[in-house]
């Protein structure tokens, strides 16, 4: 299996670079063909959200429409995909901030009980903890 990057995901997203996401649309349409699953890591999911939200300024439900569409892509396999669909519920439901919102979810899918952390936004949500 392959493991894409996330200016791949980006690129074929926002369509920056025509050149690139044309590249990219070509090889997800040569691995539909083939019935190759090409794999997204969870690093590249949070990358992915903090690009699209600082770079690009999208919103919110946009990039949850956007990885929403992304996942029903039978050529992606995401890694703790069950950490993405609670990402994408919650997501919607939360003010959280949506990269605050994954690491705590996958966090929590790794047995942790509660983060610590600087940031005074995150630690008003239940997983949080402010570290003083």
């Amino acid at each position: 299996m392959i493991a894409l990057d996330t200016n791949v995901i980006v690129r074929f997203l926002v369509r920056d670079d025509e050149k690139q996401a044309q590249i990219v649309y070509t090889r997800f349409k040569q691995a539909e063909s083939a019935r190759e699953v090409l794999f997204v890591p969870l690093l590249v999911v949070l990358e992915t959200i903090w690009v699209l939200e600082s770079a690009y300024d999208k919103p919110r439900k946009e990039i949850l429409d956007s990885f929403d569409d992304l996942k029903s892509m039978p050529i992606l396999e995401f890694e703790k995909d069950q950490v993405l669909q609670s990402w994408l519920s919650e997501g919607s439901k939360s003010n959280a901030d949506l990269s605050d919102l994954l690491i705590a979810l996958a966090a929590q899918s790794c047995g942790c009980s509660e983060g610590m952390t600087f940031d005074k936004k995150a630690a008003k949500s239940p997983f949080f903890r402010l570290l003083t």
